[in-house]
């Protein structure tokens, strides 16, 4: 158990969403509370997480929880990308581009969250389509995640990484 409490304080955690929701019923309306969660060690792991509740502490505990347990590993290069990637989940669309040492990170809401918590600190982002704030953030983790460094591309075409790189 130590290990596993090792392992979550070195995470960092961000809160992107908190957002109201009603149930209605016979008697009116049920309110409740949603979620939305980033966490990550701020190295190349990221993970999200969604929880619902009817007090707002309640929520983002359950979405820390499920952030924790949905963990992925990104293949960063430094402290920005491989290369430029795109991705889609839904109607919302993400683009992201390595930039140059000192860029900063230029991305807004949701995937800035993601962004910053995985790691990356030099990077040109835009979303486009639906800025729904769950797609966005699902969509750019699907980016990060899809990116491959030049070793594996090496790899999987059976070439060296000078032939990749040119």
């Amino acid at each position: 158990m130590a290990v596993n409490d090792q392992q979550t304080s070195d995470l960092q955690e961000k809160l992107v969403q908190v957002n109201r929701v009603a149930k209605v019923v016979k008697g009116g309306r049920i309110f409740s509370f949603t979620a939305l969660t980033v966490v990550g060690d701020g190295n190349g792991k990221v993970g999200f997480g969604r929880g619902k509740a009817r007090e707002v502490p309640q929520a983002i505990q359950k979405a820390m929880e499920q952030a924790r347990r949905n963990m992925v590993t990104v293949q960063l290069n430094g402290d920005t990308l491989q290369y430029p990637v795109k991705a889609v989940h839904g109607a919302s669309k993400v683009y992201m581009q390595p930039a140059s040492q000192g860029t900063g990170v230029i991305a807004g809401g949701a995937m800035r969250a993601v962004l910053e918590i995985a790691g990356v600190h030099n990077v040109l982002a835009k979303c486009y389509g639906s800025t729904n704030p769950v797609n966005v953030v699902r969509a750019t983790i699907k980016g990060l995640q899809d990116m491959n460094s030049p070793e594996q591309i090496a790899a999987k075409r059976g070439k060296s990484v000078d032939q990749i790189l040119g």
